[in-house]
């Protein structure tokens, strides 16, 4: 089993600068590193304060120079807003600079409010998603290649600085679209989905529907493909420490949704404001639903996820809205030294009784 920390980069008011939030960024990577992590994700978001990461390609690259180990991934690069030819350099570079230590993460996006400043239609994102995805293996793989799409044209070229990977980095695809997923299922790349703040129930949904995507592709989920499972979670013994964290675990939701249904308001044009829904979830829904509570809760809580879902990887958010970065560096020491080997250790022992 493999453990990340996914990094949002969140920006909740005006006391938070933007250098303190790339910084905690950065603390909280060399923490995660120090504490055995697998993998470090960066979002990437734009023109306002839900994330302050606009590419984590760049952030992987200035990553690599502060660490030795992780791995450093990309969760992820919305392919609509780049060009392919840019998007692919920089790829070559990025892995090569850490040594090969570069995991993939693509999407589609899904905030009109970015879309609408880079010039792109967002009715078009799955087209030049699929795009991307046909160009990609091409232009990492080949010595030169060449593509003429419906969106995207790039002339016989060759990437000058080669990926490391040989043949190329993990690519992770991330959607809530079965075609989507489907074709990452039979191209042979890694899928990363997510519950949300949803509990068991939403997690059993969801490894039904992944099961069915790979078995209409010919595959075993379990046998057959990777996919990692971005989650939320948090152990204290502090009550207090438990809420401020679901409290900034609500706040992502709000923000989120407000952008991604075209509701969100703003008083100055970039911060925007945090207005509760009727279909927030409660402190106690979500400490029901979630891997929450004392270090024996959220050992057991993610062994119970983990049973239903049986994901390869495990993404934890760390950097939500304006959590306390002391709180959260000893967060990530304490995931490292009692949760992370207490659950790898029971899944060896459930593995071994198994067989």
């Amino acid at each position: 089993m493999e453990f990340g920390v996914f990094i949002l980069a969140q920006q909740r008011g005006y006391h938070q600068t933007s250098h303190q939030v790339i910084h905690n960024s950065i603390e909280q990577t060399v923490a995660a590193e120090q504490a055995g992590f697998n993998t470090a994700w960066y979002a990437e978001h734009h023109f306002n304060n839900y994330s302050l990461s606009p590419s984590p390609l760049m952030m992987v690259a200035h990553m690599a120079a502060k660490t030795k180990s992780i791995r450093l991934g990309t969760a992820v690069c919305i392919l609509p807003l780049y060009h392919p030819a840019r998007f692919l350099a920089e790829v070559g570079f990025v892995d090569t600079v850490s040594n090969g230590r570069l995991e993939l993460g693509v999407g589609s996006g899904y905030q009109e409010f970015e879309f609408e400043r880079f010039g792109v239609k967002i009715a078009e994102s799955g087209e030049i998603f699929n795009e991307f995805l046909d160009i990609i293996p091409k232009g990492l793989t080949q010595k030169i290649f060449e593509y003429g799409g419906k969106f995207l044209q790039v002339p016989p070229s060759s990437i000058a600085v080669r990926c490391v990977q040989d043949p190329m980095p993990p690519l992770w695809i991330t959607s809530g679209n079965p075609v989507t997923l489907s074709r990452g299922v039979r191209e042979g790349h890694n899928l990363f989905v997510t519950a949300l703040l949803n509990g068991t129930e939403a997690i059993t949904e969801l490894r039904g529907r992944m099961d069915k995507v790979a078995q209409e592709n010919g595959k075993d989920l379990d046998e057959d493909v990777k996919f990692g499972f971005l989650r939320c979670a948090f152990a204290s013994d502090k009550p207090a420490e438990v809420d401020a964290y679901l409290d900034n675990a609500r706040f992502q939701r709000r923000i989120s949704e407000s952008l991604k249904f075209r509701r969100a308001q703003s008083d100055d044009g970039y911060m925007v404001k945090e207005v509760p829904s009727p279909t927030d979830p409660t402190f106690e829904q979500m400490r029901k639903n979630l891997p929450v509570g004392s270090v024996n809760q959220v050992i057991d809580k993610m062994l119970e996820e983990i049973s239903i879902l049986r994901p390869k990887h495990i993404a934890v958010q760390t950097q939500l809205g304006d959590v306390d970065q002391k709180t959260m560096l000893k967060q990530i020491e304490l995931w490292g030294e009692r949760i992370i080997p207490a659950i790898r250790k029971e899944i060896g022992q459930d593995v071994l009784t198994a067989a």
